[in-house]
């Protein structure tokens, strides 16, 4: 395999970051996942404009993404696979130990890894944790993962694949790593980025093409709702069959089934939707 790293492609098993990086000691960077499907990267422009916005929240010096675009480009073509997950990362870099930030300059990675289509639907469940939707990270997609890593731990444990939290308020937020919608009446609902989600790109795009409306839920509505699905650069849309103990026979539903397609459709379509 060969990633980027700091400017050149390099054989994964040789390269190196060092030790004192900022984003290993502290968690102090930031990074996009980008679905990349025989030679092309899904909504690249998006990502990319969510990485620099995400580096401006943390404080971080503004990406380059001409160069960025370029490795991505670079390791998409020396790594092809049908199906794979290209990773974005971009650090505070090699800084003292402890919480200030050196002047070294940022790191960047890039690499990609294989990966398999996902189920039509899947299991979630909710944890007690919350997401504070007035911290400094809020709204930004960060290297600080520990949270979600302990979380979506749960959920395989209750043989789900993701956990779902609520906000300090009780409100239905966001899973570890997707977004979630939920359908009521035979209207499609799903949190607004003020509830501390993550603005999701593929949130975004469901919402534009499928109408959604972003509404405050409480976390109970999962308990009511007719159909639930989740959304992510992976997932694209997946519908739910279970929360916690709670059967939704037939998932996908009528609506899920339809954002489903209406996803698939628009994206095939286009493959960098600004």
């Amino acid at each position: 395999m060969r990633i980027w790293l700091d400017g050149e492609l390099r054989d994964a098993d040789g390269a190196r970051v060092s030790v004192f990086d900022h984003g290993l000691t502290v968690g102090d960077g930031v990074f996009e996942t980008i679905k990349a499907a025989d030679g092309r990267l899904f909504a690249l422009t998006r990502h990319l404009d969510r990485l620099a916005r995400s580096a401006r929240g943390l404080g971080l010096r503004e990406p380059d993404l001409d160069e960025v675009r370029r490795a991505c480009a670079a390791v998409l073509e020396a790594n092809p696979m049908p199906l794979g997950r290209m990773r974005i990362t971009y650090t505070g870099g090699l800084s003292p130990l402890g919480s200030d930030r050196g002047d070294a300059g940022p790191t960047l990675v890039v690499a990609l890894g294989a990966t398999t289509r996902r189920p039509d639907s899947t299991a979630v469940v909710t944890v007690p944790w919350v997401r504070n939707e007035r911290g400094a990270l809020t709204g930004l997609k960060t290297t600080s993962y520990a949270e979600n890593v302990v979380a979506l731990a749960r959920a395989n444990a209750a043989g789900a694949s993701e956990a779902l939290f609520a906000n300090t308020v009780g409100q239905l937020c966001e899973g570890t790593g997707s977004n979630v919608f939920v359908v009521l009446d035979g209207e499609l609902h799903t949190p607004p980025v003020p509830s501390g989600c993550l603005a999701g790109i593929t949130r975004a795009l469901v919402v534009e093409w499928s109408g959604a409306k972003e509404t405050d839920l409480p976390l109970a509505v999962l308990e009511s709702a007719d159909e639930v699905f989740l959304t992510s650069t992976l997932r694209d849309v997946q519908a739910v069959h279970r929360v916690d103990s709670r059967d939704l026979p037939g998932a996908p539903g009528p609506v899920t089934a339809e954002a489903m397609r209406t996803f698939d459709a628009r994206a095939a379509e286009d493959w960098d939707p600004k």
